[in-house]
């Protein structure tokens, strides 16, 4: 069996080397795991699955459960991905989004989060909008400037192409021809997720993540990506992907980290329990 493995290894790092992408010392870690976890999945199909390449940096899935992602938001109209921090749910949706601008599948990009900290309540912040809100929304234009130029970028911008707002500034609104992408939706109420999704217009795709460890919203309040499920499971283009610490595919610390932080949760909720 040790044998096979071994071969197993080696074939797939061939395969993964023969459809143009690097072997690092990370990805050929995630290979090794992937093969022997036994997953129905071959690694060199979810590594040949490339979204983006930009500045010779190549962007696509690198697990089965984001293998799973990818392949959901191509084929569902509302994609739902939760899952703890590294799993590349934000990162790789907005690969999405700017491939199928590229593709001229949508017409722009709509990037949102709620700015919990500043409580939705902005006005009192110092400069324009997107002054006001740039320290909650900083992580999207990070991923953004990973995928296109700077020049691009800003053209895009400035032009209305891509727009990146706070949730408060979606309401009333319907948003056709566009890939729309609500990140840290763990920190919206119910209503705010409501307004959100039915903000969908003719021709769009929305993709909503979050980590339902991380909710910031005042005690007593409700999670909009908590009750989501329940409410929506089994229509037809919705879907819901549910990544893990195995998905993490930051440091390889970042996983450990995600997992004892689980085990702590776990071990505290069971005590909790009559």
């Amino acid at each position: 069996m040790e044998a096979e493995a071994v071969a197993a290894v080696f074939k797939e790092l061939l395969n993964v080397l023969s459809s143009g992408q690097q072997l690092t010392p990370q990805n050929i870690e995630h290979i090794i795991e992937l093969v022997l976890d036994n997953n129905q999945i071959s690694p060199s199909s979810i590594y040949s699955d490339i979204i983006i390449t930009n500045r010779r940096k190549v962007i696509g899935p690198k697990t089965a459960g984001q293998k799973a992602y990818v392949d959901a938001i191509r084929k569902s109209t509302v994609t739902f991905a939760v899952g703890p921090a590294g799993t590349g749910k934000t990162y790789l949706a907005m690969a999405m989004a700017v491939r199928a601008l590229k593709d001229k599948e949508v017409g722009r990009i709509i990037l949102t989060r709620p700015a919990v900290e500043a409580g939705e309540k902005l006005g009192y912040l110092p400069g324009d909008l997107y002054q006001k809100v740039d320290p909650y929304l900083r992580p999207l234009y990070d991923a953004l400037y990973d995928m296109m130029d700077a020049e691009q970028f800003q053209l895009l911008m400035e032009k209305g192409i891509i727009e990146v707002a706070p949730l408060a500034y979606m309401r009333g609104r319907t948003l056709n021809d566009s890939f729309i992408i609500l990140d840290e939706a763990q920190n919206t109420s119910p209503e705010q997720m409501k307004m959100f999704l039915t903000r969908l217009g003719f021709g769009s795709k929305v993709v909503v993540t979050g980590d339902i460890t991380q909710i910031d919203l005042p005690q007593g309040q409700h999670s909009g990506l908590l009750v989501v499920e329940s409410i929506l499971a089994g229509i037809n283009g919705i879907s819901f992907i549910k990544l893990s610490a195995r998905d993490v595919v930051r440091h390889k610390l970042v996983q450990s980290i995600v997992e004892a932080y689980k085990r702590y949760d776990d071990q505290r909720g069971s005590k909790k329990q009559p």
